[in-house]
Order: C-alpha cells, then sequence, then structure tokens
C-alpha cells in the first residue's frame, strides 16, 4: 500500500508542478505587463516631443513584456517605425486605441492566468494529501521495522552524507548511457531504412556509449549502495537475513549472460546476488553480514558489518528479527555455526539453505547436522551449477529438497543460473506453506528498473527546464 500511495503522489505531484510551474509563468506574463498604460503614456509623450529614441524604447519594452498575441504591442511597433520616418500623424493613427487594445490584453492575461492556476491547484491540493499519506506511511513502516534498524545501524560504518546522493547521479548517467548507447546499436544494426550516415552516426556513438557507461556504473554504484539501515527504513516488512562464507561472493559477482536478452532488448549488468536478492524482496528487505574490512560493499543484500571479537550475538539477534533465513552452505566454521544455531533457536519453516553445485562433500557434511539427513545425494540434482539444490523444513524438521534446473519436459534448459534458484526456492517454499508468486521475474527487477528510472528523466529534465524558466525570466 504505501509503494502504490506513494507511486501516485510521485505522478501527481509531478502533474501539480508542471501545471503550477504552468500557471506561474503565466502569471509572469501578467505581472511583466502590468505598467503598459504608463508605456503607452511615456509613449504619447515621447510623440508629442518628437523623440524617435522615446518612441523606440516604449516599442522595445512592448516587445519583451507584451504577449506573443497582443494587439497593443501591434499597433506600438508600427506607430514607433511611422515616428521614425517622421510620420507623427501616422503614428498617432496607429495608437489612438492602444488604450483599450491594453485593457483587453490585460483582461485576456488576467483569464489565461485565472485559468491556470484553476487547472493547478486542485492537483496541488491533490498531491499535498498524497504526499502527507506518504509521509504517514512512511513513519508507520518505519516504526514497524524501528528494533532491526536499530540493531543494524550500530553495525553500518558512517558516511559522508553527500556520498549516496553525489554517485546516486553518476549512477543516472552511466544508466542513460547504457541504455542510449544499447539503443543506438540495436538501431543501427537493425533500422535498415536509416541512411548509412545516420546508421554509422549511431553506431559510432553507442560503441563509445557502452564502454563509458561500464566503467562509470562499475565505479559508481557500490558506492551508491544503501546499507542495511537504509534499506530496512525504507520498506515495512521484516527482513530477510541473508548468509553466506566469505568465499562465496567472488561467485556471487558473477555477471551471467541473460540468454534472448540482446534479441529482447534487454541489458544486465546485475551480479548473481543482486538477481537472488530480486527474488528475495518478494518477502522483505534483504540483509547481509558485510566482509569485515571492505572499501567498498559487494552489490546484492544491504551490508551491516559486525565486530570480529562479536559477531555471534549480532547474527543471533538477526535471525530472532527476521522473517526468512536464507543460508549457503560453504566450508567456513561460521556458517555450520550458523546452521546449528538456526536448527536450535529458529522455527523450522524459517530456514532455507542453498546448496552449492559439485560440493557433495557439503552435503554429506549438512546431513550430520540435521536431526533427519537431507540425503541430496539421492535428490536428482544437476552438477556444475552456482546452487544445485534448495533444502526447506516442516515443522519437526523434516527436509524438503527441491532441485535446481529446468523441470521435467520444459524445453529451455539454457535460462540464467538465478532464474532457476528463484523458482526453486519459491517451489520448495509453497511445499511447506509459504507462497510467493513470480519469485523467478523478479530477479530481473534490477535490469525493469534500470529502464523505468532512464525513462523518469525524460519527464525530469521536462520539469528542470520548465522550473528554470519560471526562475530565470521571472
Amino acid at each position: 500500500m504505501t509503494r502504490l500511495v506513494t507511486a501516485i503522489a510521485a505522478v501527481v505531484g509531478y502533474v501539480a508542478l508542471m501545471l503550477a510551474i504552468t500557471a506561474g509563468i503565466e502569471l509572469r506574463e501578467r505581472n511583466a505587463f502590468h505598467d503598459a498604460p504608463t508605456q503607452y503614456a511615456s509613449f504619447v509623450a515621447a510623440l508629442d516631443s518628437g523623440s524617435a529614441t522615446g518612441t523606440r524604447a516604449v516599442a522595445r519594452w512592448f516587445r519583451e513584456h507584451a504577449p506573443s498575441s497582443s494587439r497593443a504591442s501591434a499597433s506600438i511597433s508600427l506607430g514607433a517605425d511611422a515616428a521614425e520616418d517622421g510620420e507623427t500623424d501616422l503614428a498617432r493613427r496607429f495608437t489612438d486605441d492602444v488604450a483599450a487594445k491594453i485593457e483587453q490584453d490585460q483582461r485576456a492575461l488576467d483569464e489565461k492566468s485565472a485559468r491556470a492556476w484553476s487547472r493547478a491547484v486542485p492537483w496541488l491540493v491533490a498531491g499535498a494529501i498524497l504526499t502527507a499519506a506518504t509521509l504517514f506511511l512512511r513513519h508507520r513502516r518505519r516504526a514497524a521495522n524501528a528494533e532491526v534498524v536499530e540493531l543494524v545501524d550500530q553495525y553500518v560504518p558512517p558516511r559522508p552524507l553527500w556520498r549516496r546522493p553525489v554517485f546516486l547521479v553518476v549512477s543516472g548517467i552511466g544508466y542513460t548511457l547504457l541504455v542510449g548507447g544499447f539503443f543506438a546499436v540495436v538501431a543501427a544494426t537493425r533500422a535498415n531504412e536509416l541512411p548509412w550516415a545516420a546508421r554509422g552516426f549511431l553506431l559510432a556513438g553507442g560503441v563509445v556509449a557502452l564502454p563509458a557507461a561500464y566503467f562509470v556504473l562499475r565505479y559508481s554504484r557500490p558506492r551508491a549502495a544503501r546499507g542495511a539501515a537504509q534499506a530496512l527504513r525504507a520498506d515495512w516488512r521484516k527482513p530477510v537475513l541473508y548468509l553466506r562464507g566469505f568465499g562465496d561472493d567472488p561467485d556471487a559477482a558473477v555477471v551471467d549472460e541473460l540468454p534472448g536478452a540482446l534479441s529482447a532488448g534487454l541489458l544486465s549488468i546485475h551480479s548473481r546476488e543482486e538477481h537472488l536478492i530480486g527474488a528475495l524482496g518478494a518477502f522483505g528487505p534483504v540483509v547481509a553480514v558485510g566482509r569485515p574490512g571492505e572499501q567498498l560493499p559487494h552489490l546484492g543484500a544491504a551490508r551491516f558489518y559486525l565486530p570480529g571479537d562479536d559477531w555471534q550475538s549480532g547474527v543471533l539477534r538477526l535471525m530472532e528479527l527476521s522473517q526468512l533465513i536464507v543460508l549457503r552452505l560453504g566450508d567456513g566454521e561460521g556458517v555450520w555455526w550458523e546452521v546449528d544455531q538456526a536448527r536450535a533457536t529458529q522455527p523450522p519453516r524459517k530456514l532455507v539453505l542453498l546448496i552449492p553445485g559439485d560440493r557433495p562433500d557439503l552435503a554429506e557434511r549438512l546431513d550430520a547436522h540435521l536431526p533427519i539427513p537431507a540425503r541430496l545425494d539421492k535428490a536428482g540434482t544437476l552438477p556444475g551449477r552456482w546452487t544445485s539444490a534448495v533444502v526447506v523444513f516442516d515443522t519437526d524438521w523434516t527436509p524438503r529438497v527441491q532441485p535446481v534446473g529446468p523441470f521435467p519436459g520444459e524445453k529451455n534448459r539454457n535460462g540464467a543460473p538465478v532464474f532457476y534458484v528463484a523458482r526453486a526456492m519459491q517451489q520448495a517454499l509453497r511445499s511447506i506453506g509459504a507462497h510467493k508468486r513470480a519469485m523467478g521475474l523478479r530477479i530481473n527487477s534490477h535490469m525493469l528498473a534500470v529502464y523505468g528510472k532512464v525513462l523518469l528523466l525524460v519527464p525530469g529534465l521536462f520539469l528542470v527546464v520548465y522550473f528554470l524558466r519560471l526562475i530565470f525570466l521571472w
């Protein structure tokens, strides 16, 4: 509900601002023409005294301040030209009725400004109401996660306030280059009706823009990443705690090619972990313990950093406050301590285990830590995958193993690895009553958000242009 109200408030607010800026421009034009009678009196005085300079000055004022449709301005311009040629009588005939025309122009400006404000005010009122509702809902949302935010906030290293906004802007530039470069290359290679010169220009621009975008995003995205406290403040739902060995981070940072993405007009610069977190976002904000001492966080789950001498207490407390614990098995002793603690202190349906592929030793070790063996060697999992199986548990700790891979009879067997992981998690969780739809599709939420943000830049630029016009032309 909060996200829906926020989205509606953003749309209504944008329309309201556009209408208000337009009304402001109309008001500026009306006020700018306010001194027209005085200027006309100056024109008559200059005409009587034979001052061509004075009549030209008044004509220039009318050109700069009168509306484009002003009949008074046209008459003054003709009168000034006649006066400059020494034809005073003709100039008087041109401008005899200017006073009446000024009244008509001012009345038209008043009506135009009133109409503009009558359109803007209802949108402004609706925007204010929706903004107030959004702020209220966001306050309630933050209150819902206040305890976990307070816990995590003490483990998030401080960063300068300017850092994330600045690098969000830089990332926006990178995304714009990425999308623009991609479409330039597609247009150059597929739009056969374009002239060769135009196609060459587009191709050259795309070839330059795409590498530039990757370098910009590679530098800016980690610096613009939200910390765990920010992620929790932005979502009222209880968090998902993602646990793994730090040695898994390099494999999780791999960017897999999405089959058919280029032909469908899609791009991916997001890692396996980012896609996995996109799927888990169906439950709530996803947080993870960051590697101690890392300068920049890995992209994916929002990071917080526990002290090396007392990390266990922080993990235990986060386990209690989380609605779901997703744990990837690995070699580290800390991972197996987390398995034992989750089994000893948490409800069985809260734990989801991700089993790496080609690691039969981990499967054997897992059975030694469970009251009922999972028998992963009998599950028919596919070798060679980043994740080969998902394990969830019934209320009595009976394991349910869901292999990761194309389902029987599925024709496309070359999907992105995380897509199959997300679908396996969805199937496994459904088997214990925790059903969430479209987890496989949600892995692309980051990529779709890129296109959405770039498209939002277009109306945003219009808004900036209108605002600058109102400010500098007042």
